[in-house]
């Protein structure tokens, strides 16, 4: 029985952790979570999972009454509270749901507990993969992927020698504004890009996925998960998610991973440290694959993967600075203060500004304030 330590259990990838965690419960058992504003989750969590010792909450102005209603259970909140309970927890695993740049500094402070993390929160990876990386290499910890393309890439690759590998492919559907130009994506709104025609996400990652940077994200990620450089890992669009990833052979041969979209596949694999063990929803028929539809990526339609390329290329806090500018605009977009087009434009113009330094945990925790700092100010906030 592996003890869970789940950071984001009110988020979808939460959610469904939960569900896989309750469908393997000779597997699992969670004893520590976290929520962020969804406070009301709390005691349905701790009803549904009695083995639970740990709670964080984003505001600790409810933990009187939560310490009232559940005696036993320490409490813990805020950004510290995350910190505290990943070091004060004793779990096996720690699922790594959290939404944002948040999610970073849980992610160091378990891998210097040696602990195995399933990995949901991209930022942590995006911001700091050079100190994740470096901290694997002497020991650290282990990381295994919650995300369907790099759980795909993962299965391929375990298929094939790296020196006979030319490309890893990313699919991407493009999003809500997928068959749109990029004339019309001018006057779009939130509410739109909020419409996902294949996953169910948290409003962050839906527009990410509407500009493509999650599929930015998800090239550096790949790239220090996997150590393959950015001239060899392309993104092809696909309209229907079922073909999670490829991989190309220098024999031109293509490696794919395919089956219906369903975040627990990748929830489990990674639970179960890069096992297969979730019967999802099958492929009912090879003839499904009549039905599916690949596209070039458009490059000038999507200029958030190039942002993204660059500031891999740039290195460092470079990283930091994407993502910090990304997660100002995406929220200002939600809250309609600026158009969908300003988020890239204005991502551009904070990686312009960047002075690269070291990638260090106090660089990378500096340069996001500074960005977010800067931005806030050029918004008026």
């Amino acid at each position: 029985m592996k003890r869970v330590l789940l950071l984001g259990a009110s988020g979808s990838i939460g959610q469904q952790t939960l569900d896989v965690i309750s469908s393997n419960n000779g597997n699992f058992e969670l004893v520590a979570f976290s929520v962020g504003e969804k406070v009301d989750l709390v005691s349905t969590i701790i009803r549904l999972h009695p083995s639970v010792k740990c709670v964080c909450i984003k505001h600790g102005e409810y933990i009187d009454i939560l310490k009232k209603q559940h005696p036993r259970i320490s409490f813990f909140s805020g950004d510290e509270g995350l910190i505290k309970i990943v070091k004060r927890a004793k779990y096996d695993l720690v699922v790594n749901a959290l939404v944002g740049f948040a999610g970073f500094p849980p992610t160091i402070a378990a891998l210097k507990k040696k602990a195995t993390i399933c990995l949901a929160n991209k930022e942590s990876l995006v911001v700091g993969g050079e100190i994740v990386n470096r901290l694997l290499k002497k020991g650290y910890g282990k990381i295994f992927p919650i995300d369907s393309e790099h759980v795909a890439l993962a299965k391929c690759l375990s298929q094939a020698a790296q020196n006979h590998v030319s490309k890893l492919i990313l699919t991407a559907s493009g999003g809500a504004f997928r068959n749109h130009s990029k004339e019309q994506l001018s006057d779009v709104k939130a509410a739109d890009a909020l419409k996902h025609p294949t996953w169910q996400m948290g409003a962050k990652i839906t527009i990410d996925s509407a500009t493509m940077m999650n599929k930015g994200f998800e090239i550096i990620e790949a790239h220090y998960l996997f150590n393959y450089e950015i001239d060899k890992i392309d993104i092809l669009m696909h309209d229907e998610s079922h073909v999670h990833s490829l991989v190309k052979l220098d024999d031109g041969t293509l490696l794919a991973d395919i089956s219906e979209p369903d975040m627990r596949v990748p929830i489990t694999y990674a639970l179960f440290e890069g096992q297969t063990q979730f019967s999802c929803t099958r492929i009912k028929s090879l003839k499904q694959l009549d039905n599916f539809h690949f596209h070039d990526f458009d490059a000038a339609k999507y200029p958030c993967v190039a942002l993204a390329k660059e500031a891999l290329r740039m290195g460092g806090t470079a990283l930091a600075v994407l993502n910090a500018a990304n997660e100002v605009a995406v929220y200002a977009f939600l809250e309609n203060r600026i158009p969908f087009l300003s988020i890239s434009e204005l991502i551009a113009k904070e990686l312009n500004y960047v002075k690269v330094k070291r990638q260090t945990i106090r660089n990378v925790i500096e340069a996001d304030r500074l960005t977010r700092l800067h931005l806030r100010k050029v918004l008026g906030n």
